[in-house]
């Protein structure tokens, strides 16, 4: 694998392993590192056995990565769980009062170093010491974190730290350091719910409802912090259901609106989705897949969801579905899923994970310029007969949308079948002609559909196919091939319907071999490829313990 530093913090919640992670993450993005990080924790407040794990590097990063170089224990219990993963020249970073004499221990005098309630800083100052960072950038970082409102707070921190670094630079352990970076160009720490927050503000959206539920649950709280500056009505509704009704009453009347959930939120909110369609109403829907059935794992990774999202809401209607796959396409597919969900007036999905959602990355600065908002349909420049046909059958399915109470045209919705001015009907003739209407807009969908991306040959002697956040894992897999010798190619599904045949069938069927890699257990994608296409993808690398999908668990499992 690339040459990287992999960091893990393990420890108990509640011992502050997130912050002494995040500080340190910003750290290296602002000393010029890309990084990625992968969050597991349990579900519950304290206890239990949690990681904050950032790979570094100077080149990108697009996966995380199994083997650790630096294992930073905050209790004994990570060193007995992770010491098995650290690589030969690996160090054991832990208080002096825990520690067991060994290879790769690197004891740390605590209490002599700073007070009890700063054992996280002094780690972060070691922690920087061992890896070659600037103090002063880290100094920076911890200032930032804490906030201008806590002065005191912030300099004894930075004393711990001061303490720290100074202790790790005089122990001069044989421990690598990052290559140093001269004059690094600027760039985020972002993580994919942050990234789809900042793709649906940038897009115009302007309401944003959910229920808490995680992974989602940091999109509203992002919106929410940027809602004043921005003109974001952020609701937290008292269940799913009322969320995805607040946000269809308020795209009705005019609002580019998102709901957020998982998939035990979006059980509740199927309903909705089938009333998006009917009443022909714009709406995005984000749903952060985790283990299920039920409950499950709800802090875990999955990508179990797909045919659920599918085939969910009543009845037979046209959706799309987006599968980012990087902190990037949150972005831009957020944007896109907003102005495709207005164009086609109906529910849009895009598909996350908590390993996405909750992976922070070292990202370039979004170009804005340019940039179209999203904008509900206007009658400027446009004479509509009396009675305003809110249903109007056209050729392209999609009828002339007006807003309540914006001109003197009456607009009338319902949830039942309707005629072409919105009104109930029961005639069986209109019915047919109201199905086909709704049905065109697929067409026009299938003519947006983005194309799955192709890195690596034509005709290859292997050809990995995944979507969603497995990409970088795979990407990373095949590298790892191809530096062997071995003819690998790539190909990642960034949308996973509608499935375009013309766009993708020929690519499969010139490959040697193809192999479906996916965070389920029965190959969700291969089994809607063989449905829309009729190719059989008989190998399947899946996972679905509540991990992400790494690059040596692609490797181990094709080595079988």
């Amino acid at each position: 694998m690339q040459k990287t530093c992999n960091i893990l913090i393990g420890g108990e919640a509640g011992q502050g392993l997130v912050t002494v992670g995040q500080i340190l993450a910003k750290g290296l993005v602002r000393s010029g590192y890309a990084i990625c990080v992968t969050q597991s924790y349990q579900s519950r407040i304290r206890g239990g056995h949690n990681t904050f794990a950032i790979r570094a590097g100077v080149d990108p990063i697009k996966a995380p990565q199994e083997a650790v170089d630096l294992l930073v224990a905050l209790d004994a219990d990570t060193v007995q769980i992770h010491k098995k993963e650290l690589l030969p020249h690996g160090l054991i970073i832990i208080d002096e009062a825990l520690a067991r004499t060994g290879d790769g221990v690197f004891p740390i005098p605590f209490t002599k170093l700073a007070p009890d309630q700063y054992t996280n800083i002094v780690d972060l100052g070691v922690i920087a010491a061992l890896l070659g960072l600037d103090q002063g950038i880290c100094a920076q970082a911890v200032a930032d974190f804490f906030g201008k409102g806590h002065r005191d707070v912030i300099q004894e921190n930075q004393r711990a730290l001061e303490a720290a670094y100074r202790w790790g630079i005089e122990q001069a352990a044989a421990f690598e350091k990052l290559p140093p970076l001269s004059q690094p160009k600027p760039h985020m720490m972002m993580n994919g719910n942050e990234a789809i927050a900042l793709g649906a503000a940038s897009a115009g959206l302007k309401f944003y409802s959910f229920y808490p539920m995680t992974p989602s649950t940091s999109i509203g709280l992002a919106l929410a912090a940027w809602a004043r500056e921005l003109g974001i009505i952020v609701e937290q509704a008292e269940d799913e259901i009322a969320a995805i009704n607040m946000a269809l009453g308020a795209s009705f009347a005019g609002a580019p609106s998102m709901v957020a959930t998982s998939g035990g939120g979006f059980a509740l909110m199927v309903e909705g989705v089938s009333l998006a369609a009917m009443t022909e109403t714009p709406v995005v829907i984000v749903v952060g897949q985790r283990p299920a059935p039920a409950t499950g794992l709800p802090t875990r990774t999955a990508q179990a969801d797909l045919e659920f999202v599918l085939h969910a809401g009543h009845g037979e209607f046209p959706r799309a579905v987006f599968a980012p796959g990087s902190i990037e396409e949150c972005f831009t597919l957020t944007q896109k899923a907003l102005a495709l969900a207005e164009r086609y007036q109906g529910p849009v999905f895009i598909l996350t994970d908590q390993f996405l959602a909750d992976s922070y990355r070292a990202t370039a600065p979004f170009q804005l310029d340019g940039m179209p908002l999203v904008q509900p349909w206007s009658p400027k420049g446009n004479v509509f007969p009396t009675p305003y046909r809110r249903f109007a059958i056209t050729a392209d399915g999609i009828s002339p949308r007006l807003l309540p109470g914006l001109t003197e045209h009456l607009v009338v919705a319902d949830s039942d079948e309707h005629t072409e001015d919105g009104h109930i009907t029961e005639d069986l003739e209109v019915r047919t002609k109201m199905v086909n209407k709704r049905l065109r807009k697929g067409a026009g969908m299938r003519v947006e559909a983005i194309p799955p991306e192709l890195q690596g040959a034509e005709g290859p002697d292997l050809l990995l196919i995944t979507w969603g956040s497995s990409k970088g894992a795979v990407e990373e897999a095949a590298a790892l091939m191809q530096a062997r010798g071995e003819q690998v190619a790539t190909l990642h599904f960034a949308q996973v319907w509608p499935l375009v045949p013309e766009l993708f069938l020929e690519r499969l069927q010139r490959a040697k071999e193809v192999v479906v890699v996916e965070g389920n257990a029965t190959g969700q994608l291969a089994r809607l490829i063989r449905r829309e296409t009729g190719f059989l993808i008989e190998r399947r690398v899946l996972r679905y313990d509540g991990l992400p999908i790494t690059p040596e668990f692609i490797t181990r499992e094709l080595e079988r």
